[in-house]
């Protein structure tokens, strides 16, 4: 019964999307890229009276992007008004759940809108978000939640100190785990090390003395990059993650079926 639609469109399909009608509303709009890696998403969020003219435009000039997310009324209902808290309301919540690094920057002061209006667009917003989620681009979840009573694994080789959470999206390393500063000869030179320089560039880690500390929660693809961001080393994160007792996260996770 809900009149909010959400379009995904491969950069590649452009055109495409410009001959529908829909591309002639007011909207909202996510950009979606990725940096170097897997580990590094990207997304801008915008708003425009007309879609199609404001991602052409987005296509000539922004190289970052593979596809784009659109958000509009089934009804042609929305107005520039509910575009611009839109806008405002995801950028906030996005930056808040800092699962995808923002290409605004920020969200800016709170756009004037009638208690009437923002009511409506909070619903609009909520069916967005789990759309949005549905398609797997889960920008407003908070990288730290998992299901109540996840198991915490630890990574404490090589004098790290780590904490994590294996979720439906990958794995988070925990705020306040502690890994090693110095990158091992092997890696030196190599995407690893300068993955693990972006975490410090971006204030995902912070160093201190001869280690690095994470100042927040952070979602990784995958175990493995995660002990590679605290060990310096490659490692598989399947053995070197370890619950409490002492079971590897391939023990504990993998292994789950009756013999």
């Amino acid at each position: 019964t809900r009149i909010v639609q959400v379009i995904e469109v491969p950069r590649p399909r452009l055109d495409e999307f410009a001959g529908m009608p829909e591309s002639g509303q007011v909207g909202v709009y996510f950009l979606f890229g990725s940096g170097t890696d897997e580990d590094d998403p990207q997304v801008y969020i915008g708003q425009t009276g007309e879609l199609r003219s404001r991602l052409a435009n987005h296509d000539a000039r922004k190289d970052f992007w593979q596809r784009a997310v659109v958000l509009i009324s089934r009804t042609n209902s929305l107005t520039q008004t509910h575009a611009l808290f839109l806008e405002w309301h995801c950028i906030k919540l996005a930056i808040a759940a800092d699962r995808y690094a923002l290409e605004n920057g920020n969200a800016g002061s709170k756009p004037h809108t009638p208690a009437p209006l923002e009511a409506d667009c909070l619903e609009i917003f909520e069916t967005g978000r789990i759309l949005l989620s549905s398609l797997g681009l889960p920008i407003f979840e908070q990288v730290g939640n998992a299901p109540s009573g996840s198991e915490v694994f630890y990574c404490t080789a090589v004098g790290s100190d780590g904490r994590g959470l294996l979720t439906d999206d990958g794995f988070a390393v925990l705020a306040g785990s502690v890994g090693r500063l110095e990158n091992v000869p092997s890696i030196r030179g190599t995407s690893d090390e300068r993955f693990r320089q972006k975490l410090i560039d971006s204030g995902v880690m912070r160093v201190d003395g001869d280690r690095v500390v994470f100042l927040k929660d952070h979602l990784f693809g995958s175990p493995s990059m995660a002990a590679v961001a605290l060990l310096g080393r490659s490692a598989n994160g399947w053995d070197t993650w370890k619950s409490e007792d002492g079971r590897t996260l391939h023990e504990a996770r993998r292994n789950t079926a009756p013999h």
